[in-house]
C-alpha cells in the first residue's frame, strides 16, 4: 500500500487504480464478421478506479461501500474472444466513465465457537479476528466472483493474469449486470478446514444487459461452492473447490434459433428473437490450488455447462479447463514481485458452434461463419514492485482459433500494467 492502514480502526479507507496497455499486430482471417476481433493490428488502454470504504459497526457487525469507475476500452471493444484478453474492460463501452456504484454490502458474523483464528484485513473482509466455527451472511450489491472460484494464484486481474478465462471459470456464467455486479444474498458456514458458500442472486434482464431483474419468481440464480482446505502433499498447503450454479432468465434457444432460420423464418439465426421467460442454464466448476514449494504454486480449473440455451451474462464458453503456476519472487530475492504461466482451453456446445457457423451473433461471438477449434491460449505475466503501493507489469498472451475459429489467427496480444494501491 502507498500508505500504511490501521489493524484497530473500525474505519477503512483504501483504493487502486489499474491501467491496462494492449496491442496485438495484424493476423490472417480468411474472414470476419461482425463480432470479430479485427485482424488489422491495433491498441487499446483500460482504466479502473475503485475506492474501498468500510466501517465495523459492532464487532460482528459490517458495512461496506465502493465506488468504481472504468474508462478507455478494450482491443475490438472486448469482442471476438470467448477468452477477452483484459478482464477490467466492461462489455459495454459506451457506458462511459461515470462513477457507480460496485459494491454495498453488509456483512454479519454469527459465532458458533468461543476459539478465534487470525484474519487478514482486506478491503472487503475488516475483521482481524474470527470465530473458527461461524456463519457469515452478507447481503447488498457485490460480485459473485468475489467470493465464489476464488483462486489466490489466479483471480486478481490487478497483479495477476488479465484472461477473463485465466482469472475466472469461462464456464461460469455467474449472475451479473455487464460490469459484473449483482444484488445477491449470501450464506456461508466456515470451519477451521473447510467451508461451503451459497448466494441468491438477480440476473440481468437480457444477456449481457445493464438492467437486473427483481422478479425472482422469473428470473434468479442459485450458486453454492463446497471449499476444502488442508496440506494434500506434506507440510504444503492447498485447497480444492466444487462449484454449481443454476441461472433462470429470460433466454434464447440456439437449437430454436437455428430451426427458424433453416425453415427460412428468420434471415440469419438470431437466438435473441428466441427468447423465454424461465429457462434455465446450469453447470458445475472445480478450482484447486497446491503449493508445491515456497515460491511456487500450481493451479487449475475446470467448468462445464448446458449449451443448449444462449450463454447471458460473463462470456461465452460452455466447457473449459485451465491449468497453471504462479510464482513468487521470493525466489529471487523480491518478495513483492511475481510471475505467473496459465494455458487454457474453451469450447462450445455443438448448438452453439452450428449457431455461429450459419451466421448468428452472440453478445461476444460472431465472426460470420465458424470453422471450429477449440480456443487455445497462453498467458505469462510478470509483475515488479516498484514503490510502496506502485506495480509495473508485462504481460503476453497467445491465442490460437480466437473465437473458436480455426479460419482465424493466431493473435499475440502483449500488455503493459501499472497498478497502484493506496
Amino acid at each position: 500500500m502507498l500508505f500504511p492502514h490501521s489493524e484497530s480502526s473500525r474505519f477503512w479507507i483504501s483504493g487502486q487504480a489499474n491501467f491496462v496497455f494492449q496491442a496485438h499486430p495484424h493476423f490472417p482471417a480468411a474472414y470476419s464478421g461482425p463480432n470479430s476481433l479485427r485482424r488489422t493490428g491495433e491498441h487499446a488502454t483500460s482504466r479502473l478506479l475503485t475506492l474501498y470504504t468500510g466501517i465495523e459497526l459492532t464487532h460482528t457487525t459490517e458495512f461496506l461501500f465502493d465506488p468504481e469507475s472504468t474508462g478507455g476500452r478494450g482491443i475490438s471493444d472486448a469482442l471476438g474472444l470467448a477468452g477477452f484478453t483484459n478482464l477490467d474492460v466492461v462489455r459495454n463501452p459506451d457506458l462511459g466513465s461515470k462513477p457507480y456504484i460496485g459494491r454495498l454490502m453488509v456483512r454479519q458474523i454469527i459465532p458458533l465457537s468461543d476459539q478465534t483464528v487470525s484474519a487478514t484485513r482486506n478491503p472487503l473482509a475488516l475483521f482481524t479476528k474470527l470465530p473458527a466455527r461461524r456463519l457469515e451472511l452478507r447481503a447488498g450489491k457485490f460480485s459473485l466472483a468475489d467470493f465464489f472460484d476464488m483462486n489466490s494464484v489466479g483471480t486478481d486481474s490487478h497483479l495477476q493474469f488479465l484472461n477473463w478465462t485465466a482469472d475466472n471459470n469461462g464456464g461460469y456464467d455467474y449472475a451479473a449486470d455487464t460490469r459484473g455486479y449483482t444484488y445477491a444474498a449470501m450464506i456461508e458456514y466456515d470451519d477451521r478446514s473447510w467451508s461451503v458458500r451459497f448466494a441468491e442472486a438477480l440476473m440481468p434482464k437480457v444477456a449481457n444487459g445493464l438492467a437486473l431483474d427483481w422478479d425472482l419468481r422469473r428470473a434468479r440464480s442459485e450458486n453454492i461452492e463446497f471449499e476444502r482446505r488442508g496440506n494434500f502433499l506434506p507440510h504444503r498447503a492447498g485447497v480444492v473447490r466444487v462449484l454449481s450454479y443454476i441461472n433462470h432468465g429470460d433466454m434464447g434457444s440456439y437449437r430454436e434459433a437455428i430451426q427458424a432460420f433453416r425453415t427460412g423464418a428468420d434471415p440469419v439465426p438470431d437466438v435473441t428473437a428466441h427468447r423465454r421467460q424461465g429457462r434455465i442454464k446450469y453447470g458445475f466448476g472445480g478450482n484447486f490450488e497446491q503449493a508445491l514449494t515456497g515460491w511456487l504454486t500450481a493451479f487449475g480449473r475446470w467448468g462445464w455447462n448446458e449449451g443448449a440455451n444462449e450463454s447471458f451474462a460473463y462470456t461465452e464458453v460452455n466447457e473449459a479447463i485451465e491449468f497453471g503456476a504462479g510464482f513468487s519472487g521470493n525466489l529471487w530475492k523480491r518478495k513483492l514481485d511475481r510471475a505467473g504461466v496459465a494455458v487454457i482451453s474453451n469450447g462450445i456446445s455443438s448448438d452453439h458452434r452450428l449457431y455461429l457457423a450459419l451466421g448468428g451473433s452472440g453478445f461476444l461471438l460472431g465472426d460470420g461463419a465458424l470453422s471450429y477449434g477449440r480456443e487455445f491460449i497462453v498467458e505469462s505475466y510478470y509483475t515488479a514492485h516498484l514503490w510502496r503501493g506502485l506495480f509495473a507489469s508485462f504481460d503476453l498472451q497467445h491465442i490460437n482459433n480466437p473465437g473458436y475459429n480455426r479460419a482465424r489467427g493466431p493473435v499475440i496480444v502483449p500488455g503493459l500494467r501499472l497498478h497502484l494501491e493506496f
